[in-house]
Order: C-alpha cells, then sequence, then structure tokens
C-alpha cells in the first residue's frame, strides 16, 4: 500500500504564495500528466513521487505537495471529466466558504441550500454551474447523499473545492472507486469564512463538454451493479416473486401473498449494500469479469443472499431493541407488530438459504454446501453474540470489562463479514486453505472495528433513520465506550453512569435528554470517544497486516480498500 503523509504534516501544506509559483508548478504538472499513461488510475504513491521530484526541479517547498498533487491528479483526469455532461458532473462545494454573519441560507437534510443572497463566492459558483447545466450542486461537509448520486447514476463525475485536510482522506476512495474527479483546494483550512483562488474554481466548473466515452474505472461499475440487484428490472430478475406481484401491503390481499410482499418491500428499502459488494468485490478479484453484467447470476444470487440474511438480521434488532426507525420509515414491527415482524424475519431468512440452494446446478453442489455451511454456522454466531447481550440486558450484576465487549462483537458481526468474504472466495473456484484462514482473521478486525465506529456513531444524529444520540443508553445495551468509562471513572461516577442506564429508557422525554446529555458528559470525562478512536485504528492496522499476508495481489488490494471503504 502506498504511505499516506502523516496527518501532521498535511497540516502543514499550503498552497503557492505567489502568482508566479502557482503558474510554474501547473504548467510543469500539466506537462508530466500528459506523459502519464491515460487508461489507468494513478497510485497515490506515483503521484507524490512525480510531484516530489517536480518540487525539487523548480526549487519549490515541500509544503506545497499536497496541493501539487491535487492538480497532477486534475490534470490526468481532466480528459474523463470532460468526456461527461454538465447534467450528470456533481458540484460539492464546502459550506465554510459561506459569510456566517450575513448568511440567510438554511441547512436542509443534505446541506445549505444557497439562497444567492453574493455575500459571499458561493452565490458566483453555484450560478455559474446552474447556468452550464449542473443539476447536483451540494453545500455541505460529507454527507451519504452524493454516494446515492454515485449508486444511482446521477453523477458520473466529482468536482469539488475542500481544504488539503479533506481533499487528502477523499483521494483514495475516489481513486479506488474510479469515478472521474478534479478539485480545487482552498487557500486555507480554518474552517470559518475560508477563501478559494476563483480563477481556478471557474476554470474547474467551466470544463468544457466534449461528448466521447468515459471509462467507468475501479469499481464503481460493481458497486452501481450491487445497488442496482435491489432495485428495477435487475431484482425482479434475479429474486422472482413466487406468490404475489403486490408491492406494498393490502388490507384485501390474499392472506398467503401477505409475507412475501412484506419481505420483498423490506429488501427494497435501503442500505449500503455493503456486503453483497463484499462478496462480488471478492469473486471479481479472484475472477476477473469484463464488465457487470457478465458475473454470472448465480454468483450474483449468492450476493444478494448475503444482504437478505443482513435483512432479517435488522428486522429481529429492531425488535429486541424496540427501535423506532429503520431507512426513514417506522421499523417493522412498529408498523405491523411484533409476530408479523418476526414471522417476516423468519421469512427472508429461509428465503436467502432457499436462494443459495437453488444455484446448485450452477455453481456446483460442493461450493453451495460449503457456503451454506459457512452462512449458518455465521447465523448460529450471530445469535450467541446478540444473547450475550441480552442476558447481559437483563442481569443484576452489570459488571462489564472491554473484553467481554469485543468478544460479542466478534461473534455478532465480524462472522457475517467472514460469510460475505469466504462466499466471493469459494465461488471463484478457489480452493486457498490459507486464504480462508486470513480471511477469518481480516473479518474478526474489520467486524471488531465496525461495531466499535457503530457505538460512536450512536452519538451522532443520523437523519435517515431519524435517530437521536445516544440510543445505545435508552436501549441498555453493553456497548465498548460503556465499559471503557466503567473502567476508567471513579465508582462514585461509576454508580451514577449504571443508574442513568437502568432508568432512562422509562423516564419522560425530558428526562431522557437530560440523562443522555450526563452520559455523554461522563464520556467526555472518562475519555471513551478517544480510546474508542484510537481502537478502530488499532483494528484497521490488523486487518490491513492480515491482508498483507495473503499473496494474492488482487485479493490482498481489495481487502485493503475495503477496509477503508467500511471503516472511513
Amino acid at each position: 500500500m502506498a504511505e499516506n503523509i502523516p496527518l501532521s504534516r498535511i497540516e502543514e501544506q499550503t498552497v503557492p504564495h505567489t502568482p508566479e509559483d502557482r503558474s510554474r508548478l501547473l504548467v510543469r504538472l500539466q506537462e508530466k500528466a500528459a506523459d502519464l499513461p491515460k487508461n489507468r488510475l494513478l497510485s497515490r504513491r506515483l503521484l507524490e513521487e512525480i510531484t516530489q521530484n517536480v518540487l525539487r526541479e523548480l526549487h519549490l517547498p515541500e509544503t506545497l505537495l499536497a496541493w501539487g498533487m491535487v492538480f497532477l491528479g486534475n490534470f490526468h483526469g481532466k480528459p474523463q471529466v470532460t468526456a461527461i455532461p454538465y447534467s450528470k458532473r456533481a458540484l460539492l462545494l464546502p459550506h465554510c466558504m459561506r459569510n456566517k454573519e450575513v448568511c440567510p441560507a438554511k441547512y436542509d437534510s443534505s446541506g445549505l441550500e444557497c439562497r444567492k443572497c453574493g455575500a459571499c463566492d458561493l452565490t458566483e459558483l453555484t450560478v455559474l454551474a446552474e447556468q452550464l447545466g449542473y443539476r447536483k450542486i451540494l453545500i455541505a461537509e460529507g454527507t451519504p447523499v452524493v454516494v446515492q448520486w454515485i449508486l444511482n447514476g446521477e453523477a458520473d463525475a466529482i468536482l469539488g473545492i475542500g481544504c488539503l485536510q479533506s481533499l487528502e482522506r477523499a483521494f483514495e476512495k475516489i481513486q479506488w472507486v474510479g469515478i472521474p474527479a478534479m478539485a480545487v483546494p482552498l487557500n486555507f483550512g480554518t474552517c470559518v469564512d475560508t477563501k478559494v483562488e476563483m480563477s481556478l474554481a471557474r476554470e474547474m466548473i467551466e470544463t468544457r463538454y466534449v461528448p466521447g466515452n468515459a471509462e467507468l474505472r475501479g469499481h464503481l461499475a460493481l458497486l452501481r451493479g450491487t445497488a442496482d440487484m435491489f432495485r428495477g428490472p435487475a431484482f425482479t430478475q434475479l429474486l422472482p416473486r413466487k406468490r404475489s406481484e403486490h408491492s406494498r401491503f393490502l388490507p384485501e390481499m390474499d392472506p398467503i401473498q401477505v409475507t412475501e410482499t412484506l419481505g420483498f418491500d423490506y429488501l427494497t428499502r435501503g442500505g449500503k449494500c455493503f456486503r453483497p459488494f463484499v462478496t462480488l468485490a471478492v469473486y471479481d478479484a479472484m475472477k476477473p469479469s469484463a464488465s457487470f453484467d457478465e458475473i454470472p447470476d448465480a454468483v450474483k444470487r449468492v450476493a444478494m443472499a448475503i444482504e437478505i440474511f443482513h435483512k432479517a438480521s435488522l428486522i429481529h434488532d429492531d425488535i429486541e431493541d424496540d427501535d423506532p426507525y429503520r431507512y426513514g420509515e417506522p421499523s417493522l414491527h412498529r408498523q405491523f407488530g411484533v409476530s408479523t415482524a418476526i414471522n417476516t424475519g423468519d421469512y427472508l431468512l429461509g428465503l436467502g438459504y432457499r436462494l443459495i440452494a437453488e444455484q446448485r446446478n450452477a455453481l456446483g453442489s460442493g461450493p453451495v454446501a460449503d457456503i451454506l455451511w459457512k452462512l449458518g454456522d455465521a447465523h448460529a454466531k450471530l445469535s450467541e453474540g446478540q444473547g450475550a447481550e441480552l442476558a447481559w440486558r437483563s442481569s443484576r450484576v452489570k459488571k462489564l470489562e472491554p473484553i467481554d465487549v469485543m468478544k460479542i462483537y466478534a461473534l455478532k458481526t465480524s462472522p457475517a463479514f467472514e460469510a460475505a468474504l469466504y462466499a466471493g472466495l469459494r465461488m471463484s473456484d478457489k480452493t486457498l486453505p490459507h486464504v480462508n484462514d486470513a480471511l477469518a482473521g481480516y473479518a474478526r478486525a474489520i467486524g471488531v472495528a465496525f461495531q466499535i465506529k457503530n457505538d460512536l456513531a450512536d452519538w451522532e444524529i443520523h437523519e435517515e433513520n431519524k435517530r437521536t444520540s445516544g440510543g445505545d443508553v435508552l436501549g441498555k445495551r453493553p456497548t465498548l465506550l460503556l465499559a471503557l468509562a466503567l473502567k476508567s471513572l471513579p465508582e462514585p461516577e461509576q454508580r451514577e453512569l449504571l443508574r442513568w442506564m437502568e432508568t432512562l429508557a422509562e423516564a419522560e422525554e425530558k428526562r431522557q435528554i437530560q440523562g443522555q446529555q450526563a452520559v455523554r458528559e461522563l464520556y467526555v470525562r472518562a475519555n471513551v470517544f478517544e480510546q474508542a478512536g484510537q481502537l478502530i485504528t488499532k483494528y484497521a492496522l490488523r486487518a490491513d497486516e492480515t491482508a498483507e499476508s495473503i499473496s494474492e495481489e488482487p485479493l490482498r488490494l481489495i481487502l485493503f480498500h475495503l477496509t477503508d471503504m467500511i471503516l472511513h
């Protein structure tokens, strides 16, 4: 893997101090880009090496390294952007460019809704993009809506403005996905009243459109194909209904049709489709296909089953935790009752196992039997982990060590990732025992880190699920944050924390808000958020170290990128 510039160095990076330095650097970088192959993505290491050499040649400081890398990437990627119509380009602008003192704009669920008041440069850039025909303009700092634009095919190129730190973090993700991109760094990254070199920003936005073929490189086609499997014609073709064509629950429906209708509707509600993508990415790494369409339907159906199992577990989790929302709608048990929700989850489990078994003629009985065994084992371990969590909730003794939580996480989350990885490998006709062991170790590390990440995310507000922060406290769930706090806090504060955990669920709303704030303050006092972040980094490194042991390069590289995609 390419070695990233340490954040301490990124924070020291700057933009050229004079127009002369900027012009000299841009001219030389454009010359270098012209000599680079256009049919492949550039690695971060190569961009860094070329830019460093140019800076030495021009006697410019290394503090311009990140800025130069951005524009070297721009020059190399410009032909791809040029081939994409303005209407299919997404423009991402930083909200820190607005004049906070006078800005009348309001935030909605996506970002800042510019009123075009003229008080800052955002007005000029927004109006320019709209006049050219841009349909997707977003003023925000990182949002899932951009991912949906890409997956839905609404955006085929990303153009953006951001601080060097943000562009640094986004680089490898954009490279791996393979979506054409260009960017202009902010002049300074103070996050308040920032400025950009407007001539460079206008030049980027105005990058002319020349009709041609923009090749989808990286994994964009695979990501889009995975999402498409759960909507429209692909969903109907890969997973035909056996009972009904209804798309929604109707009171007058034949009772025999109800469960299938609820189950199929739930499968199309939303979600990131991480797990089926993992399966297909591993399969494609070991048995490359020219396009997503060339991946056999049997392989796609097994990947769909992985997601079906995940959706079933979410239904049951929502019941056990009494979560009110999922995918922006009331959770299934809140809509149709606990009994119907349990039954729908059970139906999806059966549907998934049946779907895999039906592929035995296409894939062979051996691979299908092995995949079914792996999924059955994952299902059993998930239930054991969830059972341990439920037992802790109902126990009078609330002793909780971080290692206890890690064991629960390793059971609840890791086996599902391992099954997704294993299914892709097994369907590729590769019998590699040493790789199977490595995948198990990789999945353990990724699963634990992923669950810790969810613990931290619980203290943020997720509009797509209409969640408030601190839901794990209301649900009395044993999290790593709680375990770390109980380990770090003095005994009186431990008792206070556990008292809030026990009483909040039944309290009135005002008392709940007060209690969640009190728990947050105790967590801050115990420094658990920082500790959890350090553990995510530790397990991410452990995952990559395990991936490093795999000699098959395509699979090894996929695992490196999956670490970044899943955790960051």
